[in-house]
């Protein structure tokens, strides 16, 4: 019994450190967007500011089209997300579901392109968004990253647990294929859908790399992408850059806390299908 106990504590021990050691970025982050410059460059380092100035986040909005920044990226979030489960959802469903020809075949030849580095798509990826006019858009953000192998892989582990007799219940009530998808399959992978929103928009808030190839004016990147402004020729700014990466950080943290236990609990159900 005692022995367990120890475990016990041992083991929440090792979990606070984890965490702490996990948070200890962030809360540099915190500091630093709070110091002067010299401060953040002194050496040694200063942890904590002789006084605060919030004027580093009210800096980055006179100086910086951060506000364009923002709105970029919520505007390029959304399209992404709602794009994505357009055209996920039905496929992965086809691939759960639905018996066509070389199916597997098909699923398995996507899987295996889950193997090949995202940095190989980029030139291809440049090229057809150059040859279609796209460039220095919102459009040439969303589009490549619209269609995700890994969400329809997610997403169709969870229409397979779905048990067969419901469908064919409601084919012999004479539902047709759009109305068995729409209204009896799309409802009861909700939480898993949720599961791809909240990844797909955390995937295409953060986009920094795909955001600089295809835009050459400030005033359409998005905020991952619009920190890089910070970065000047003779030095960077560090306090008014972490000024920028919180705001950058909070919606996505604010979202993440609400709807963690749905998307921890997704990812656990897809993870222990066959």
């Amino acid at each position: 019994m005692e022995t367990k106990r120890s475990a016990k504590i041992l083991t929440h021990i090792g979990l606070i450190l984890m965490a702490g050691f996990i948070a200890l970025p962030f809360i540099w982050m915190i500091l630093t967007s709070i110091k002067t410059l010299a401060e953040a460059e002194a050496i040694p380092p200063k942890i904590f500011p002789e006084s605060v100035r919030i004027e580093n986040y009210t800096q980055i909005f006179k100086e910086f089209p951060f506000a364009q920044y923002y709105f970029n990226t919520i505007i390029v979030t959304i399209a992404s997300v709602v794009l994505q489960l357009i055209i996920v959802t039905p496929a992965a469903y086809a691939f759960a579901r639905l018996d066509f020809k070389f199916k597997e075949a098909i699923f398995l030849i996507l899987m295996a392109a889950m193997m090949v580095p995202g940095q190989m798509y980029l030139i291809p990826q440049y090229q057809i968004i150059q040859d279609m006019g796209l460039l220095n858009t919102l459009t040439a953000i969303v589009l490549p990253g619209i269609f995700s192998i890994y969400y329809t892989f997610l997403l169709r582990q969870h229409f397979k647990s779905i048990p067969r007799d419901m469908e064919e219940a409601a084919i012999i009530d004479g539902a047709s294929q759009f109305t068995i998808f729409f209204k009896l399959m799309v409802p009861i992978v909700r939480p898993a859908l949720g599961t791809v929103a909240i990844l797909g928009g955390l995937g295409a808030w953060n986009s920094f790399l795909w955001p600089l190839i295809v835009n050459s004016t400030p005033e359409k990147l998005t905020l991952a992408a619009g920190l890089r402004v910070f970065v000047g020729q003779y030095g960077t700014h560090y306090p008014r850059m972490m000024a920028g990466a919180v705001l950058s950080i909070i919606p996505m943290v604010v979202v993440f806390s609400l709807f963690q236990k749905k998307f921890i609990s997704s990812i656990a159900v897809s993870a222990g299908k066959e």
